[in-house]
């Protein structure tokens, strides 16, 4: 979804939840955690005031960039290790990739979508986060022609996608409104594009598309965790709103209330 708490692929990936990137504090070696570190500005000797004079250096400029260094080694030692588990994604990288064409928005949307254990919605991730995203999956720009105009496209069907993938959660959500009257919020989410599911492999054996992409939620429903199954297939052109995409959402075989649930809404739907 991308939603970020950043976000996924066109569907959730999100999603940090916070709209502003990550800061990874310093690491053990870095002169805030000790003493004395060769080769950081508070533990090397300053030049006395009169080479400073000389060279008209302001005293709150000098050797800067050693320190911009040791931060920047830093956010780069963490970045392996601080991985979310509510969507497997690293921490918000709003930084331009080398070469890129052309410059992209870091401005983030926030959901609809309640985050559990938290009074705060989850955040959809920017233009910026997502390119850097299919980058890290292996897709390369060049092989492609595309222009700002379309990363913008991408980002509007991508939550899109997540916020009716949530209404149709909230549907079936809606029969156990006496359980959790205060309505559920997601918990977690992560993208499975390659792991079909039952039903979308029966789907297949019959003569219909697989699906593009697939996603589990994990939602909390006042206490309870319980997973959806969202599977993702091609609905032809974007429309106005930037919808695209057929889903189907519909509680995971996880127990006897989800398997009574889907018996329902089936029978409901044959009936009718």
């Amino acid at each position: 979804m991308g939603l970020s708490a950043s976000s996924p692929s066109v569907a959730v990936q999100s999603t940090n939840v916070s709209v502003h990137p990550q800061i990874a504090s310093p690491p053990s070696e870095c002169p805030m955690h000790q003493e004395k570190m060769e080769g950081c500005p508070m533990n090397t000797k300053s030049p006395d005031q009169g080479a400073e004079n000389q060279n008209n250096v302001p005293a709150h400029q000098e050797r800067a960039y050693e320190y911009l260094e040791c931060l920047m080694k830093s956010s780069t030692s963490q970045m392996k290790d601080d991985v979310d588990p509510r969507n497997m994604m690293p921490p918000p990288n709003q930084m331009p990739s080398p070469n890129q064409p052309f410059p992209l928005s870091t401005i983030r949307e926030e959901s609809s979508i309640p985050r559990a254990h938290s009074e705060q919605k989850w955040v959809y991730p920017s233009e910026q986060m997502f390119w850097n995203a299919m980058l890290r999956k292996g897709w390369r720009w060049k092989d492609d022609d595309i222009n700002p105009k379309d990363m913008n496209n991408i980002i509007k069907i991508h939550n899109q996608n997540n916020e009716q993938a949530w209404k149709e959660i909230l549907k079936w959500e809606a029969l156990h409104a006496a359980e959790c009257p205060c309505g559920p919020s997601l918990i977690r989410f992560g993208g499975k594009a390659k792991e079909y599911s039952p039903r979308a492999r029966i789907r297949s054996w019959m003569g219909y598309e697989l699906p593009f992409d697939r996603h589990d939620w994990i939602i909390d429903r006042c206490g309870k965790e319980v997973r959806y199954v969202i599977d993702y297939y091609d609905g032809g052109e974007v429309d106005k709103n930037y919808q695209f995409t057929i889903l189907d959402v519909r509680p995971a075989f996880d127990s006897l209330s989800a398997v009574w649930d889907r018996m329902k809404v089936a029978w409901w739907r044959w009936t009718s």
